[in-house]
Protein backbone atom coordinates (compact mmCIF):
# COMPACT_ATOMS: atom_id res chain seq x y z
CA UNK A 1 0.00 0.00 0.00
CA UNK A 2 1.20 3.45 -1.05
CA UNK A 3 -0.48 7.08 -1.17
CA UNK A 4 -0.70 7.93 -4.38
CA UNK A 5 -0.40 11.29 -4.09
CA UNK A 6 0.08 12.09 -8.26
CA UNK A 7 -4.08 10.73 -8.25
CA UNK A 8 -4.83 13.19 -5.65
CA UNK A 9 -3.16 16.48 -7.78
CA UNK A 10 -4.28 15.25 -10.74
CA UNK A 11 -7.84 15.45 -9.55
CA UNK A 12 -7.57 18.68 -7.88
CA UNK A 13 -6.60 20.07 -11.45
CA UNK A 14 -8.89 18.68 -13.41
CA UNK A 15 -11.14 20.33 -10.85
CA UNK A 16 -9.96 23.60 -11.66
CA UNK A 17 -9.25 23.77 -7.71
CA UNK A 18 -5.13 23.33 -8.12
CA UNK A 19 -3.59 26.16 -5.91
CA UNK A 20 -0.34 27.95 -7.24
CA UNK A 21 1.42 30.25 -5.10
CA UNK A 22 2.60 33.59 -6.87
CA UNK A 23 5.92 35.08 -5.86
CA UNK A 24 5.38 38.41 -4.55
CA UNK A 25 8.76 40.19 -5.51
CA UNK A 26 7.59 43.63 -3.39
CA UNK A 27 6.93 45.18 -0.55
CA UNK A 28 3.13 44.63 0.23
CA UNK A 29 0.99 47.27 -0.76
CA UNK A 30 -1.33 48.61 -4.21
CA UNK A 31 1.66 48.21 -6.56
CA UNK A 32 3.04 45.16 -6.85
CA UNK A 33 5.88 42.91 -8.75
CA UNK A 34 4.03 39.29 -8.72
CA UNK A 35 6.11 36.67 -10.49
CA UNK A 36 7.87 39.48 -12.70
CA UNK A 37 4.67 41.32 -13.59
CA UNK A 38 4.07 44.83 -12.62
CA UNK A 39 0.41 44.79 -11.16
CA UNK A 40 -2.28 47.02 -9.24
CA UNK A 41 -3.22 44.35 -6.37
CA UNK A 42 -6.73 44.48 -4.81
CA UNK A 43 -5.96 40.98 -2.83
CA UNK A 44 -3.91 41.57 0.33
CA UNK A 45 -5.58 42.07 4.01
CA UNK A 46 -3.36 45.09 4.34
CA UNK A 47 -6.79 47.37 5.31
CA UNK A 48 -5.22 50.20 6.82
CA UNK A 49 -2.18 50.15 4.16
CA UNK A 50 0.12 49.57 7.64
CA UNK A 51 2.50 46.51 6.34
CA UNK A 52 4.96 49.00 4.46
CA UNK A 53 4.72 51.66 6.59
CA UNK A 54 7.81 53.83 6.68
CA UNK A 55 7.08 54.30 10.81
CA UNK A 56 6.46 50.84 11.22
CA UNK A 57 9.58 50.15 9.80
CA UNK A 58 11.62 52.41 11.74
CA UNK A 59 9.77 50.76 14.96
CA UNK A 60 11.04 47.43 13.34
CA UNK A 61 14.57 48.40 12.66
CA UNK A 62 15.06 50.38 16.21
CA UNK A 63 13.46 47.40 18.15
CA UNK A 64 15.91 44.76 16.38
CA UNK A 65 18.73 46.90 17.45
CA UNK A 66 17.67 46.91 21.33
CA UNK A 67 16.33 43.60 21.59
CA UNK A 68 17.98 41.48 19.18
CA UNK A 69 16.05 39.38 16.36
CA UNK A 70 14.85 36.57 17.73
CA UNK A 71 12.41 35.39 20.66
CA UNK A 72 15.15 32.64 22.29
CA UNK A 73 12.53 30.61 24.02
CA UNK A 74 8.64 30.20 24.83
CA UNK A 75 7.04 33.19 26.71
CA UNK A 76 6.92 30.59 30.22
CA UNK A 77 10.95 29.91 29.69
CA UNK A 78 12.70 33.68 29.31
CA UNK A 79 10.62 34.36 25.81
CA UNK A 80 8.49 37.30 27.21
CA UNK A 81 10.22 40.39 26.69
CA UNK A 82 9.57 43.65 27.63
CA UNK A 83 7.79 44.90 23.86
CA UNK A 84 5.46 41.89 24.35
CA UNK A 85 4.30 42.92 27.54
CA UNK A 86 3.79 46.57 26.31
CA UNK A 87 2.25 45.69 23.63
CA UNK A 88 -0.31 43.20 25.27
CA UNK A 89 -1.06 46.01 27.70
CA UNK A 90 -1.80 48.48 24.67
CA UNK A 91 -3.90 45.71 23.09
CA UNK A 92 -6.02 44.99 26.21
CA UNK A 93 -6.64 49.15 26.47
CA UNK A 94 -7.67 48.69 22.62
CA UNK A 95 -10.46 46.16 23.35
CA UNK A 96 -11.06 47.67 26.72
CA UNK A 97 -10.39 44.38 28.69
CA UNK A 98 -8.19 44.13 31.57
CA UNK A 99 -5.82 41.71 29.91
CA UNK A 100 -4.71 40.24 26.54
CA UNK A 101 -2.05 37.56 25.51
CA UNK A 102 -0.09 37.54 22.40
CA UNK A 103 -0.13 34.05 19.97
CA UNK A 104 2.61 33.84 17.26
CA UNK A 105 -0.98 33.24 14.58
CA UNK A 106 -4.28 33.20 14.82
CA UNK A 107 -4.60 29.95 13.91
CA UNK A 108 -2.74 29.34 17.03
CA UNK A 109 -4.56 31.91 19.11
CA UNK A 110 -8.55 29.80 17.88
CA UNK A 111 -6.75 26.85 18.82
CA UNK A 112 -5.52 27.60 21.96
CA UNK A 113 -8.37 29.25 23.30
CA UNK A 114 -10.67 26.90 22.17
CA UNK A 115 -8.78 24.05 23.34
CA UNK A 116 -8.09 25.21 26.63
CA UNK A 117 -11.85 26.09 27.68
CA UNK A 118 -13.81 23.31 26.73
CA UNK A 119 -13.10 19.25 26.04
CA UNK A 120 -14.47 16.05 26.30
CA UNK A 121 -18.49 16.76 27.59
CA UNK A 122 -18.49 20.06 27.00
CA UNK A 123 -19.87 21.57 23.73
CA UNK A 124 -18.54 23.72 21.05
CA UNK A 125 -21.42 25.42 18.80
CA UNK A 126 -19.77 27.35 15.26
CA UNK A 127 -21.08 29.03 12.64
CA UNK A 128 -21.08 27.16 9.28
CA UNK A 129 -19.06 29.66 7.67
CA UNK A 130 -16.75 30.37 10.48
CA UNK A 131 -12.87 30.35 9.36
CA UNK A 132 -10.79 26.67 9.22
CA UNK A 133 -8.72 27.15 12.33
CA UNK A 134 -12.16 28.06 14.17
CA UNK A 135 -13.79 24.84 12.91
CA UNK A 136 -10.58 23.13 13.04
CA UNK A 137 -9.82 24.37 17.25
CA UNK A 138 -13.56 22.95 17.71
CA UNK A 139 -12.81 19.34 16.08
CA UNK A 140 -9.68 19.01 17.78
CA UNK A 141 -11.10 20.37 21.27
CA UNK A 142 -12.63 16.86 22.01
CA UNK A 143 -15.89 18.61 22.88
CA UNK A 144 -19.38 18.04 21.13
CA UNK A 145 -19.15 19.61 18.02
CA UNK A 146 -21.76 21.36 16.28
CA UNK A 147 -22.91 24.13 13.43
CA UNK A 148 -25.45 26.23 13.16
CA UNK A 149 -26.67 27.79 10.30
CA UNK A 150 -25.00 31.03 8.71
CA UNK A 151 -25.28 33.99 11.37
CA UNK A 152 -28.92 31.88 12.46
CA UNK A 153 -29.36 33.69 15.88
CA UNK A 154 -32.56 31.15 15.90
CA UNK A 155 -30.44 28.07 14.37
CA UNK A 156 -27.87 28.69 17.54
CA UNK A 157 -30.66 28.51 19.71
CA UNK A 158 -31.98 25.31 18.70
CA UNK A 159 -28.68 23.77 19.12
CA UNK A 160 -28.13 25.57 22.61
CA UNK A 161 -30.95 23.76 24.10
CA UNK A 162 -29.25 20.61 23.58
CA UNK A 163 -25.82 21.48 24.70
CA UNK A 164 -24.23 19.92 27.91
CA UNK A 165 -21.57 20.74 29.69
CA UNK A 166 -19.26 24.15 29.47
CA UNK A 167 -20.28 25.35 26.18
CA UNK A 168 -18.65 27.59 23.80
CA UNK A 169 -20.80 29.54 20.82
CA UNK A 170 -17.64 30.60 18.26
CA UNK A 171 -18.02 33.29 15.06
CA UNK A 172 -16.39 35.48 13.17
CA UNK A 173 -16.71 39.04 13.68
CA UNK A 174 -16.18 39.34 9.71
CA UNK A 175 -16.56 36.44 7.55
CA UNK A 176 -13.31 36.58 5.54
CA UNK A 177 -14.76 35.26 2.20
CA UNK A 178 -18.19 36.92 2.15
CA UNK A 179 -17.46 40.26 3.95
CA UNK A 180 -20.45 40.30 6.24
CA UNK A 181 -20.79 41.09 9.89
CA UNK A 182 -21.70 37.79 12.43
CA UNK A 183 -24.88 39.22 14.32
CA UNK A 184 -23.24 39.57 17.34
CA UNK A 185 -26.14 41.45 18.85
CA UNK A 186 -28.73 38.49 18.52
CA UNK A 187 -26.05 35.85 19.00
CA UNK A 188 -24.95 37.06 22.45
CA UNK A 189 -28.35 37.55 23.51
CA UNK A 190 -29.05 33.83 22.78
CA UNK A 191 -25.24 32.33 24.35
CA UNK A 192 -25.86 34.72 27.42
CA UNK A 193 -29.50 33.12 28.11
CA UNK A 194 -28.17 29.93 28.28
CA UNK A 195 -25.19 30.26 30.10
CA UNK A 196 -23.05 29.57 27.44
CA UNK A 197 -19.74 31.72 26.38
CA UNK A 198 -19.22 33.36 22.81
CA UNK A 199 -15.79 33.69 21.10
CA UNK A 200 -15.57 36.41 18.44
CA UNK A 201 -12.38 36.01 15.51
CA UNK A 202 -12.35 39.36 15.03
CA UNK A 203 -9.34 39.43 12.40
CA UNK A 204 -11.00 41.07 9.67
CA UNK A 205 -12.61 43.69 11.64
CA UNK A 206 -9.86 45.09 13.82
CA UNK A 207 -9.25 48.62 12.35
CA UNK A 208 -11.69 49.15 9.89
CA UNK A 209 -14.73 48.64 12.44
CA UNK A 210 -15.43 50.99 15.14
CA UNK A 211 -15.18 54.26 15.82
CA UNK A 212 -11.44 53.69 16.66
CA UNK A 213 -10.64 50.35 15.47
CA UNK A 214 -11.82 48.46 17.63
CA UNK A 215 -13.56 46.37 15.61
CA UNK A 216 -16.90 44.52 15.87
CA UNK A 217 -17.19 44.85 19.32
CA UNK A 218 -16.61 47.87 19.43
CA UNK A 219 -18.95 48.81 16.25
CA UNK A 220 -21.70 47.09 18.28
CA UNK A 221 -21.24 48.49 21.63
CA UNK A 222 -21.32 45.29 22.86
CA UNK A 223 -19.25 44.56 27.12
CA UNK A 224 -17.12 41.55 27.72
CA UNK A 225 -19.89 39.92 29.48
CA UNK A 226 -21.58 39.54 25.55
CA UNK A 227 -18.45 38.38 24.49
CA UNK A 228 -15.82 36.90 27.00
CA UNK A 229 -13.32 35.93 24.76
CA UNK A 230 -12.12 38.12 21.68
CA UNK A 231 -9.48 37.59 19.25
CA UNK A 232 -7.79 39.62 16.64
CA UNK A 233 -4.86 39.08 14.62
CA UNK A 234 -1.88 41.39 13.67
CA UNK A 235 -1.33 40.41 9.76
CA UNK A 236 -4.13 42.44 8.68
CA UNK A 237 -5.08 45.88 9.62
CA UNK A 238 -2.43 46.07 11.71
CA UNK A 239 0.24 44.97 8.96
CA UNK A 240 2.65 43.16 10.96
CA UNK A 241 2.35 39.24 12.13
CA UNK A 242 0.68 37.33 15.18
CA UNK A 243 -2.44 37.53 17.07
CA UNK A 244 -3.84 37.88 20.70
CA UNK A 245 -6.80 37.24 22.63
CA UNK A 246 -8.58 39.99 24.80
CA UNK A 247 -10.55 39.18 28.19
CA UNK A 248 -10.80 38.58 31.86
CA UNK A 249 -8.11 38.29 34.39
CA UNK A 250 -9.31 34.52 34.93
CA UNK A 251 -9.39 33.94 30.98
CA UNK A 252 -6.09 34.93 30.49
CA UNK A 253 -4.32 33.34 33.07
CA UNK A 254 -6.68 30.29 31.97
CA UNK A 255 -5.11 30.49 28.92
CA UNK A 256 -1.12 30.99 29.82
CA UNK A 257 -1.67 27.91 31.85
CA UNK A 258 -3.92 25.57 29.83
CA UNK A 259 -3.34 26.73 26.07
CA UNK A 260 -0.84 24.36 24.43
CA UNK A 261 0.01 26.73 21.67
CA UNK A 262 0.76 28.98 23.69
CA UNK A 263 2.87 27.20 26.13
CA UNK A 264 5.27 25.47 23.55
CA UNK A 265 6.05 27.68 21.21
CA UNK A 266 8.64 30.23 21.35
CA UNK A 267 7.60 34.36 21.31
CA UNK A 268 7.45 35.77 18.36
CA UNK A 269 10.52 38.36 17.50
CA UNK A 270 10.60 41.52 20.57
CA UNK A 271 11.02 43.77 17.38
CA UNK A 272 7.99 42.74 15.99
CA UNK A 273 6.08 43.96 18.62
CA UNK A 274 7.95 47.12 18.78
CA UNK A 275 6.56 47.33 14.82
CA UNK A 276 2.99 46.83 16.26
CA UNK A 277 3.10 48.84 18.80
CA UNK A 278 3.36 51.61 16.32
CA UNK A 279 1.13 50.21 14.12
CA UNK A 280 -1.17 50.04 16.62
CA UNK A 281 -0.74 54.34 17.34
CA UNK A 282 -1.53 55.01 13.97
CA UNK A 283 -4.37 52.10 13.63
CA UNK A 284 -5.99 54.48 16.50
CA UNK A 285 -4.86 57.99 15.90
CA UNK A 286 -4.92 58.32 12.29
CA UNK A 287 -8.79 58.24 11.64
CA UNK A 288 -8.59 59.28 8.13
CA UNK A 289 -7.74 55.80 7.47
CA UNK A 290 -10.43 54.30 8.09
CA UNK A 291 -12.41 57.15 6.51
CA UNK A 292 -10.73 57.11 3.31
CA UNK A 293 -11.20 53.38 3.14
CA UNK A 294 -15.09 53.27 3.70
CA UNK A 295 -14.74 56.08 0.65
CA UNK A 296 -13.11 53.69 -1.45
CA UNK A 297 -15.93 50.89 -0.27
CA UNK A 298 -18.75 53.41 -1.59
CA UNK A 299 -17.15 53.85 -4.75
CA UNK A 300 -16.24 50.46 -5.47
CA UNK A 301 -19.74 49.30 -4.64
CA UNK A 302 -21.67 51.99 -6.76
CA UNK A 303 -19.33 51.65 -9.68
CA UNK A 304 -20.09 47.90 -9.62
CA UNK A 305 -23.93 48.40 -9.49
CA UNK A 306 -23.49 50.15 -12.83
CA UNK A 307 -21.71 47.73 -14.38
CA UNK A 308 -23.93 45.05 -12.64
CA UNK A 309 -21.94 42.77 -10.94
CA UNK A 310 -23.66 40.43 -8.42
CA UNK A 311 -21.75 41.79 -5.11
CA UNK A 312 -22.26 40.33 -1.64
CA UNK A 313 -23.59 41.94 1.40
CA UNK A 314 -20.55 43.85 2.73
CA UNK A 315 -19.81 47.26 3.44
CA UNK A 316 -15.92 46.14 5.09
CA UNK A 317 -13.15 46.30 2.94
CA UNK A 318 -14.46 42.22 1.79
CA UNK A 319 -15.77 42.44 -1.49
CA UNK A 320 -16.48 39.17 -3.46
CA UNK A 321 -18.21 39.09 -6.69
CA UNK A 322 -19.98 36.01 -7.16
CA UNK A 323 -18.87 33.86 -10.08
CA UNK A 324 -20.31 30.45 -8.91
CA UNK A 325 -17.90 28.15 -11.70
CA UNK A 326 -14.57 27.35 -10.41
CA UNK A 327 -13.24 27.66 -14.00
CA UNK A 328 -14.81 30.59 -15.15
CA UNK A 329 -13.65 32.52 -11.99
CA UNK A 330 -10.27 31.38 -12.67
CA UNK A 331 -10.46 32.76 -16.25
CA UNK A 332 -12.22 36.10 -14.94
CA UNK A 333 -9.03 36.36 -12.53
CA UNK A 334 -6.35 35.50 -15.56
CA UNK A 335 -8.37 38.03 -17.62
CA UNK A 336 -7.87 41.11 -15.00
CA UNK A 337 -4.04 40.00 -14.61
CA UNK A 338 -3.64 40.51 -18.28
CA UNK A 339 -4.65 44.00 -17.70
CA UNK A 340 -2.40 44.49 -14.82
CA UNK A 341 -4.71 43.98 -12.23
CA UNK A 342 -4.58 41.30 -9.46
CA UNK A 343 -7.82 39.71 -8.19
CA UNK A 344 -7.68 36.07 -6.53
CA UNK A 345 -10.12 33.64 -6.93
CA UNK A 346 -11.30 31.39 -4.58
CA UNK A 347 -12.57 28.36 -4.89
CA UNK A 348 -13.65 25.18 -2.72
CA UNK A 349 -13.07 23.53 -0.53
CA UNK A 350 -12.36 27.24 1.08
CA UNK A 351 -15.79 28.77 -0.28
CA UNK A 352 -19.07 26.19 -0.29
CA UNK A 353 -19.38 24.20 -3.27
CA UNK A 354 -20.84 26.41 -6.43
CA UNK A 355 -20.14 29.50 -4.95
CA UNK A 356 -16.31 30.31 -5.98
CA UNK A 357 -15.42 33.93 -6.40
CA UNK A 358 -13.13 37.01 -6.82
CA UNK A 359 -12.46 38.40 -3.84
CA UNK A 360 -11.94 41.96 -4.23
CA UNK A 361 -10.27 43.26 -1.05
CA UNK A 362 -9.62 47.73 -0.52
CA UNK A 363 -7.25 49.10 0.99
CA UNK A 364 -6.71 52.44 2.82
CA UNK A 365 -3.39 52.96 0.65
CA UNK A 366 -5.81 52.83 -2.46
CA UNK A 367 -6.54 55.98 -4.03
CA UNK A 368 -9.20 56.98 -6.20
CA UNK A 369 -8.23 56.51 -9.52
CA UNK A 370 -6.53 53.16 -8.74
CA UNK A 371 -10.13 51.93 -7.41
CA UNK A 372 -11.95 53.22 -11.04
CA UNK A 373 -9.18 51.14 -12.64
CA UNK A 374 -10.61 48.40 -11.28
CA UNK A 375 -13.95 48.98 -12.29
CA UNK A 376 -13.03 49.31 -15.98
CA UNK A 377 -10.84 46.54 -15.83
CA UNK A 378 -13.90 44.88 -14.24
CA UNK A 379 -16.31 45.71 -16.69
CA UNK A 380 -13.41 44.78 -20.10
CA UNK A 381 -13.68 41.11 -18.40
CA UNK A 382 -17.22 40.97 -18.00
CA UNK A 383 -18.33 42.24 -21.12
CA UNK A 384 -15.81 39.46 -22.64
CA UNK A 385 -16.93 36.58 -20.83
CA UNK A 386 -20.38 37.74 -20.82
CA UNK A 387 -23.02 38.28 -17.29
CA UNK A 388 -22.61 36.07 -14.07
CA UNK A 389 -26.18 34.33 -13.44
CA UNK A 390 -26.47 35.72 -9.39
CA UNK A 391 -26.32 32.98 -7.42
CA UNK A 392 -26.23 32.48 -3.74
CA UNK A 393 -23.89 30.36 -1.49
CA UNK A 394 -24.83 27.44 0.10
CA UNK A 395 -25.12 28.82 3.65
CA UNK A 396 -27.06 26.06 5.03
Amino acid sequence: MSFDLAARLSARRAENLYRQRPLLESPQGPQVVVDGQPLLAFCNNDYLGLANHPQVIEAWQAGAARWGVGGGASHLVIGHSTPHHALEEALADLTGRPRALLFTTGYMANLGAVTALVGQGDTVLEDRLNHASLLDAGLLSGARFNRYLHNDAASLAKRLEKATGNTLVVTDGVFSMDGDLADLPALARETRAKGAWLMVDDAHGFGPLGAHGGGIVEHFGLSQEDVPVLVGTLGKAFGTAGAFVAGSEELIESLVQFARPYIYTTSQPPALACATLKSLELLRTEHWRREHLNALIRQFRQGAEQIGLTLMDSFTPIQPILIGDSARALRFSQLLRERGLMVTAIRPPTVPAGSARLRVTLSAAHTEAQVQLLLEGLAACFSLLGPVEPLEPNHA
